[in-house]
């Protein structure tokens, strides 16, 4: 009995070499193995896409609640709003971090897209001759795909930044017509005064578009950035 127990145990440790063998090989098609495969990465994208649009969901309703706050009384403080500006900025730095992991599924599907479907597709194209080994890589070792500064450039253009905008338009629209004293005064809060506040507060929008805007490479795959990218595509066809 415990001879068998033993016996059992050693053959359990040891790994068998020609495991998954085979499985994704040419013969198989992409019918089989590799499209479960597929299935599996384009649901946990498509998880990490739901994430960030519920983040997207709750800055726009803070926002939403904010605006209706400062403009439903007089005396409510103007300060609110810039208090919505950090709770903004807290939920793009939110889903920046969740942007960074879908990038990662995302990534992947895209480069069995290019390498897997497009060449079953079109056997012309050309095909990446090691994406077999470097797919096989990114799965022993998941790596983010981009900085942390470039997920937040990214979600300030697609979102956080029109939402900014409409925070300090409205800020400024509050401390300007609708109050009972002028500004500079109408924008102080406590000992600081309202110039002050206009600085920072123009410095930190100044910062975020040149965050989103200022000009660098872009890692994140199958971002349709180019205005021009579906003319083009019209033009060749």
């Amino acid at each position: 009995m415990g001879q068998s127990k033993e016996t059992e145990g050693e053959s359990s440790s040891l790994a068998d070499p020609h495991v998954g063998e085979g499985l994704l090989d040419v013969e198989m098609g992409p019918s089989s193995a590799l499209a479960h495969l597929y299935r599996g990465e384009v649901h946990r994208m498509k998880l990490w896409r739901e994430r960030l649009d519920k983040t997207t969901n709750w800055a726009v309703i803070v926002l939403a609640a904010l605006l209706t706050f400062a403009f439903t009384n007089q005396e409510n403080p103007h300060y609110v709003l810039l208090i919505g500006n950090a709770a903004v900025a807290l939920f793009l730095v939110i889903e920046a971090r969740r942007y960074r992991a879908y990038d990662i599924w995302r990534s992947r599907v895209r480069y069995l897209q290019q390498s897997v479907w497009a060449p079953g597709l079109d056997p012309e194209r050309d095909v990446d001759p090691d994406w077999r080994h470097e797919l096989a890589e990114d799965y022993v070792n998941p790596t983010m795909k981009i900085t942390a500064e470039e997920a937040v450039a990214h979600r300030l253009r697609r979102v956080y930044l029109p939402l900014f905008a409409i925070l300090n338009g409205a800020w400024v629209l509050r401390v300007t017509s609708f109050s009972a004293v002028g500004w500079p005064a109408s924008a102080d809060i406590g000992m600081l005064p309202g110039a002050t506040v206009t600085a920072v507060v123009a410095l930190a929008f100044l910062g975020c578009v040149v965050v989103a805007f200022r000009p660098r490479i872009w890692h994140a795959t199958g971002e349709l950035r180019a205005e021009n990218l579906r003319k083009e595509r019209c033009e060749e066809e």
